[in-house]
């Protein structure tokens, strides 16, 4: 049998288990839909739309590309791409999972990027919001601000290495398609003005304000909508993986390996969990009563990093528009899995048992005693959340209702 018969074979396997699953736990796969739904409908899509539209306007009116001039002496020496991967860069970091890779796949589409630096690029671009970090894991799940600090550092800094790791990537491959790239680009060496630069990107363009407007929510909606497609899918396959204990079965062999790492055997099954969906990996993590607070950190760290299946399949989904292979994210997101634990390790005794009260000036209340402050922000995000996803679906349904019957117009008149 030959391999793609044996990978049909397969795939069409796992998808008979999954419907006969669903037949024979509707009550459970039910509730475990309405929980990704829950994740989507009050974080995810409301965090998400500001930056995807913001970051969709500020290429299209050439902001990026003028981005890209100014950072080209920063980005191009540390990670060997262009400057405009330090706007997808600081936009993964504010934004979180997947921004980078649908920045990256729209800047490769532009022809911005060749494609191994975009894939050097998607590799560590990819990564969890200050929002999430702070308010979900550090403040919800473990009711410790101070562990916000820990996990940041860690998390960012994995980012780091990951990128200077991965300029090594098709070193001698990518020299030649970066010398057509740049005949294409046909840049002056001298450096344009920043205002010709605006205005040549927006010539390029060529589409009217309210056009770019329009575009940019309505491909921020649909992007979000199949993000939301993957986060309930695989919420649903976790929950369905543990009813049949296949997540009991794996959590066991996971935990040999933790007993070798001197890391408690109870850690498996949540680490289990948090590879198919990291925030319910990291949720059942903190709760896990037979390991300290370092092991816990450590585990949580690493399910940060590593970021879940659930978010790796959005981001295939994206970069399947492209010619980006989908090997380096992966190699990526195992790099910087490790890289945080082992950083959570070097800067545990530092951020946090050691750590002093960080003041701004001499008034300001220290940052790690702001728990309440913190709690309140994460509260109230929560409660206006529902209402930005239920409008902002409005005003895509309305904009794409506008331009089909625009569409019917004009082709009743021909």
């Amino acid at each position: 049998m030959s391999a793609k018969k044996t990978k049909t074979l397969l795939l069409a396997s796992i998808a008979i288990f999954l419907a006969i699953s669903l037949m024979l736990f509707p009550k459970e796969s039910l509730e475990a839909s309405v929980r990704g739904m829950n994740i989507w409908w009050n974080v995810v899509f409301p965090s998400l739309l500001p930056f995807f539209i913001v970051s969709e306007l500020l290429i299209s009116f050439g902001v990026v590309t003028l981005i890209g001039t100014l950072l080209e002496p920063l980005m191009r020496p540390l990670f060997r791409v262009p400057g405009v991967g330090g706007f997808v860069w600081a936009m993964g970091l504010a934004s979180g999972n997947p921004a980078g890779a649908k920045l990256t796949a729209r800047l490769r589409l532009e022809n911005k990027l060749t494609q191994i630096e975009a894939e050097r690029l998607v590799s560590f671009t990819s990564s969890s919001n200050p929002l999430f970090i702070f308010g979900a894991v550090a403040v919800g799940f473990f009711h410790n601000p101070a562990l916000g600090i820990l996990l940041a550092c860690a998390h960012y800094g994995a980012n780091l290495f990951v990128g200077l790791i991965m300029r090594f990537y098709m070193e001698k491959e990518n020299r030649q398609a970066q010398k057509e790239l740049e005949l294409t680009r046909q840049d002056d060496k001298s450096g344009p003005k920043w205002l010709t630069v605006l205005y040549e990107e927006h010539q390029k363009d060529g589409r009217s304000l309210g056009k770019v407007l329009g575009d940019a929510v309505q491909s921020s909606v649909q992007t979000l909508l199949i993000v939301g497609g993957f986060i309930i899918l695989f919420s649903v396959i976790n929950k369905v993986l543990t009813l049949v204990h296949f997540v009991d079965l794996v959590g066991y062999v996971i935990g040999l390996l933790l007993v070798m790492l001197h890391l408690p055997v109870e850690l498996g099954q949540p680490i289990i969990s948090g590879l198919f969906e990291m925030t319910l990996g990291a949720q059942r993590v903190s709760e896990t009563t037979q390991s300290n607070l370092l092991q816990q950190v450590i585990a949580v760290s690493f399910l940060l990093g590593f970021s879940g299946f659930s978010i790796q399949a959005q981001v295939a989904s994206l970069l399947a528009e492209t010619d980006i292979r989908f090997k380096p994210f992966i190699i990526g997101r195992v790099l910087q899995g490790l890289f945080a634990a082992g950083l959570v390790i070097v800067l545990f005794q530092p951020l946090y048992i050691e750590r002093k009260p960080i003041v701004f000036f001499e008034t300001v209340i220290p940052v790690f005693n702001q728990i309440d402050k913190v709690q309140t922000t994460w509260g109230q995000f929560l409660q206006i959340s529902p209402y930005i996803t239920l409008t902002m679906l409005i005003i895509a349904t309305f904009i794409w209702t506008y331009r089909q019957l625009n569409k019917s117009t004009k082709k009743s008149y021909r």
